[in-house]
């Protein structure tokens, strides 16, 4: 008798691989990008971040027929296309039609992010409001608040209006179901984070979740014409949560910035189809809500300490409006081999590559000082146009003499020290004389093209040395 085992005979047929490939039952899912591996990574290979791999079920897709509506659109020429002047809707708050181009244009999708308890809510009520007053019927769907708590604050603000309607709802298909029975002329989702989709086993929040809310939101904005705000939480890091595709699909992407400590907000459109992206709006938070800044410029210089080394105003654009602000440095001696330098409201590796400048050109040495460098009122400030202003308030402070008063600097400096022309420069100058200032020190390239402008005394500057020579 054979004492042979019988042999496991192993298939590999077609059928079984097929069968192995169904028993697979989870993905997991980077969510900040989507990308979908089917075992847990530590780093996302796709867009790099760390620990961002959250495990869900894999979605069972039915296998459909392509098929060819007779009813989809067609091409047609370009210029057979009926463009008819079309108004845009005003939200009665003149700051937030800055930003959104001249007021809300009518099928379009827009994205509102920013910190917690920032004011995007807050916003949101005060803005359909301004529009229910106009006659338009607005729909408010809140995820996170329930009618009452929407009902408390909406009082606070002095925002009740009859044609604004609220609901707290989270399904999706209840949600266009009830627009389609309503028809609002505008709606906002607060917030897209918490919209969920039943055709999806994945939890609100997710990347699947918000991707295809966003998506059917959009559709149904192009088809039946409503504005849509959607408002969005975003990451530690200061983006929106959810995947990047985000941001593509919508048509404006707004940014409401601020410090708690401070008073003031600040709307940024970072994407926008329908008008600039550099447009910014100003406000001011109060008990009763949010107030519009029309001259952010005499808000922040109100409070600004006359004859004080390390102090100077530049003028910065914002998109068509020049703000001036006020530029804080403080150096001071160190004892620690390395110097510190901490930069608020500006560019980190801009202030240093200005001080490597300042050392090698003017002599000024700066590697035995902390530099600390602060814009005034929690504004940031990121273009070239105030390198001349960054290198006065530092020169100011290590010097200890105080800038002149009633004199601006602004340039671009390179890094020979010369100071190179900006634009928009007759703009910066008009608001300059208006806030009240005498002497404004502009690069000589512009001086060929500014025209004469009376009560304020114009000088070319050609270098940062010439420039520390005129203000000291």
């Amino acid at each position: 008798m054979s004492n042979r085992k019988p042999e496991i005979a192993f298939q590999s047929d077609p059928e079984t691989i097929e069968n192995m490939k169904k028993n697979i039952k989870t993905l997991f899912t980077c969510q900040r990008c989507g990308y979908n591996t089917p075992k847990w990574m530590g780093r996302c290979p796709d867009c790099g971040e760390w620990d961002t791999f959250a495990e869900k079920v894999r979605d069972a897709v039915a296998p459909r027929e392509s098929r060819i509506s007779s009813d989809r659109p067609h091409p047609v020429p370009i210029d057979s296309i009926n463009m008819d002047a079309e108004d845009r809707i005003s939200t009665g708050i003149d700051e937030f039609d800055r930003v959104l181009g001249g007021g809300l244009v009518q099928g379009s999708l827009v994205l509102i992010g920013g910190d917690p308890g920032i004011g995007k809510s807050t916003l949101m009520l005060q803005a359909l409001y301004g529009l229910s007053r106009g006659g338009r019927r607005v729909l408010y769907v809140s995820g996170e608040e329930s009618i009452r708590q929407i009902r408390l604050r909406s009082q606070r603000l002095s925002t009740i209006s009859s044609n604004l309607y609220v609901v707290s709802e989270v399904d999706l298909d209840a949600i266009l179901m009830m627009v389609d029975t309503e028809k609002p002329d505008v709606l906002v989702i607060d917030s897209i984070q918490t919209m969920f989709n039943s055709d999806l086993t994945s939890a609100p929040g997710s990347v699947s979740q918000v991707r295809e809310s966003a998506m059917r939101l959009m559709l149904m904005a192009k088809k039946s014409g409503i504005p849509t705000f959607l408002v969005g939480h975003v990451t530690k890091e200061g983006a929106i949560a959810g995947p990047r595709l985000l941001e593509h699909m919508v048509d404006t992407v707004l940014y409401f910035e601020g410090d708690r400590g401070h008073v003031f907000r600040i709307l940024r459109a970072v994407k926008n189809r329908f008008g600039s992206t550099n447009e910014i709006g100003v406000f001011e938070m109060k008990e009763k809500g949010l107030d519009e800044v029309p001259n952010p410029s005499a808000v922040f210089l109100s409070e600004r300490a006359h004859h004080a080394p390390g102090s100077i105003v530049t003028a910065s654009m914002e998109g068509s409006r020049p703000i001036l602000v006020e530029l804080q440095a403080l150096a001071t001696s160190t004892n620690f081999g390395t110097p510190r330098r901490t930069i608020l409201g500006l560019d980190h590796n801009r202030v240093a590559l200005l001080v490597a400048v300042m050392e090698k050109r003017l002599g000024i040495h700066l590697m035995g000082h902390d530099i600390f460098m602060n814009v005034a009122g929690g504004v940031k400030v990121d273009e070239p146009a105030v390198d001349m202003g960054i290198i006065s308030a530092i020169a100011s402070s290590f010097l200890d003499k105080a800038v002149p008063e009633g004199t601006i600097a602004l340039g671009e400096v390179g890094l020979t020290g010369e100071v190179r022309a900006i634009g928009q420069v007759e703009t910066r100058v008009g608001e300059i004389r208006k806030m009240g200032f005498t002497r404004c020190l502009v690069p000589e390239g512009n001086l060929k093209r500014l025209p004469q402008i009376p009560d304020i005394e114009i000088k070319g500057i050609k270098n940062v040395e010439a420039a520390v020579e005129e203000l000291f």
